[in-house]
């Protein structure tokens, strides 16, 4: 996979397209995911304005400080053959966007632009309606190509070379974030370019889905999720969630994480084009809620992923939005005992014509320690 297969060049005329459709006068895409997913540019956020602008019609072009235009101009965004606006210190970038783009009605915002940023293009078209660039981006960006498949997958195998190395690490002893640490350091040397998130949940941390690295001794006999996940070089992510004990676990625990194995297949058995996200999330409830667990499942089954590790599609009751091949998640159900522990298993998949497909290939098994 090179930039080209990632970040095409026929990228930027789809979006200026669903602009148009979608009844915006221009998309104004600031560093962060949008700006990578349409450019391929990872700029620098800073004070200093560096712009995409994607009018409906006309000519696209990127606003950049003079200081920024040979790292712009080095990036992917230089096979679209855009003009690069390098604006001076003494400049106004914002009013030199209203008056490069005439009077507008309404502009999309890239959803992570800061506010600071926001208020900027506000005072400067302030008759423009402002709407979150992703109202036209999520469609293109939840469907994706073979090559973010294959981007995912290699994230995937990549991620799955962490969790075969972590029985090494774990050992009663051990604090939560000694083994982090050495986590950390396998994720970088599998391949990726940053490490995103290192969870350790030892005994009752387990019963925390987003728990933070501590110095707490891991106990013998004590179950420990394991959540771990990056960036690789070339933009996708990886995550995915295994679950460890150190010594032979509680009975309890061994009933509950059954009952987990059987949810996580269910849901991803129940991938597969035109059905509902809702559905797949429903399939995984019903199986901890008949187990006597319902209560204890306190997140949604899954989320998108692709250049960030949180994108759409969600995987949870009220997104009626149905399934279509190319879309990438996670399938992530969990139990979680408060003051007890927890546990929790997730796979990336990706729906195929005629399933899903899981790009994690682990054991989801219970591993001892």
């Amino acid at each position: 996979m090179t930039s080209q297969d990632l970040y095409p060049v026929s990228r930027l005329a789809a979006v200026q397209e669903a602009t148009a459709k979608a009844g915006l006068d221009a998309l104004l895409l600031t560093p962060g995911p949008d700006l990578r997913y349409v450019s391929g540019y990872e700029a620098l956020p800073l004070e200093r304005l560096t712009c995409l602008v994607v009018p409906a019609s006309g000519e696209s072009y990127m606003m950049v400080p003079r200081l920024e235009l040979p790292v712009a101009q080095a990036s992917p965004a230089s096979r679209l053959g855009l003009e690069f606006v390098a604006w001076d210190e003494t400049d106004d970038p914002y009013e030199v966007v209203a008056d490069r783009l005439g009077p507008v009605a309404k502009v999309g915002l890239a959803d992570r632009m800061w506010a600071m940023a926001s208020l900027r293009f506000r005072d400067a078209m302030p008759s423009a309606e402002q709407v979150l660039a992703g109202s036209v981006l999520r469609e293109l960006r939840m469907r994706k190509s073979p090559a973010e498949v294959a981007a995912l997958r290699q994230a995937g195998e990549a991620i799955d070379s962490v969790h075969r190395q972590v029985p090494d690490f774990l050992r009663a002893g051990r604090t939560e974030r000694e083994v982090g640490r050495d986590i950390a350091e396998a994720i970088l040397a599998a391949g990726h370019h940053t490490v995103d998130f290192v969870i350790v949940a030892s005994g009752p941390n387990g019963a925390s889905p987003h728990h933070e690295l501590s110095d707490r001794v891991i106990q013998p006999g004590e179950p420990v999720v394991v959540d771990i996940g990056g960036q690789l070089h070339n933009g996708y992510c990886s995550d995915s969630t295994r679950n460890y004990c150190v010594g032979e676990p509680p009975a309890e625990y061994v009933r509950y994480f059954e009952v987990l194995r059987r949810a996580q297949e269910a849901a991803c058995a129940a991938v597969r084009p035109g059905v509902s996200c809702e559905s797949i999330d429903a399939a995984a409830r019903e199986v901890i809620t008949e187990g006597g667990y319902g209560e204890h499942f306190i997140h949604r089954t899954g989320h998108g992923i692709g250049i960030e590790t949180h994108e759409e599609p969600y995987i949870v009751a009220g997104n009626t939005e149905a399934m279509e091949p190319g879309f990438a998640f996670s399938v992530e159900p969990g139990i979680y005992l408060a003051g007890r522990h927890g546990a929790r298993i997730e796979d990336i998949l990706v729906c195929t014509e005629t399933g899903g497909e899981r790009l994690n290939r682990t054991t989801r098994d219970l591993v001892i320690v």
